[in-house]
């Protein structure tokens, strides 16, 4: 078996009790987080940034992406239990995939090497991630869905962010003046978060 075989195998995370009780417990702080939601000037209401992304970041830093994503789909899962769903879960699917995008790029980077830098770097890398999927599956499946969920066409829908700016005439300047704004800002936010609080908080997950 070569080396690299071998460190392969040896940097693969163990998912035992203990490492499945701290997925549980960032997933639902994740969940907690989801409640306290800021509107933002420049969206329409129904587009308000939450930091529930914090918990699955940090999952991804201390546990490896695979971890960070298993967080994502439990908080997804857990706030469909809480608060049901109005897009027959094509809202929630897209979101975790949002969700993922930010933060699996984030923890794959940070973990070839872990330093400040490559944190920095793959946290840019998710944000920039995070802001091109996020617009690609709003403009495509989003927004269609909310529509249809709200019962609107897609004509008010639009006038909706028209409303709030006036540089809103269709679905792409949609997505450009309010999808890609909100995605980069929470992004930054969360990922500004994160890196000001993970090494204060992860001695816990070193924790035996």
């Amino acid at each position: 078996m070569s080396t690299e075989t071998k460190t392969m195998i040896h940097t693969e995370p163990k998912f035992g009790v203990k490492a499945l009780v701290k997925i549980g417990m960032l997933a639902a702080v994740a969940v907690i987080l989801m409640i306290f939601e800021i509107p933002l000037p420049f969206a329409p209401a129904f587009y308000e940034i939450d930091f529930s992304e914090v918990p699955v970041m940090v999952g991804c830093f201390a546990m490896g992406p695979l971890a960070g994503a298993l967080i994502e789909l439990v908080k997804i899962l857990l706030n469909f239990v809480i608060t049901g769903t109005d897009t027959a879960g094509v809202g929630e699917l897209a979101n975790f995939i949002i969700g993922c995008s930010l933060c699996v790029p984030a923890g794959l980077i940070y973990r070839r090497n872990r330093t400040r830098k490559n944190a920095l770097i793959g946290m840019i890398t998710g944000t920039l991630l995070m802001t091109v999927i996020g617009c690609v599956i709003n403009a495509f499946v989003l927004l269609p869905t909310y529509a249809v969920a709200l019962g609107l066409s897609m004509d008010k829908l639009v006038a909706m962010g028209t409303a709030v700016n006036s540089g809103i005439t269709g679905i792409s300047t949609f997505v450009m003046f309010a999808v890609a704004p909100f995605n980069l800002l929470k992004g930054i936010l969360v990922s500004v978060t994160v890196f000001l609080i993970y090494k204060k908080i992860s001695p816990i997950f070193r924790m035996r």
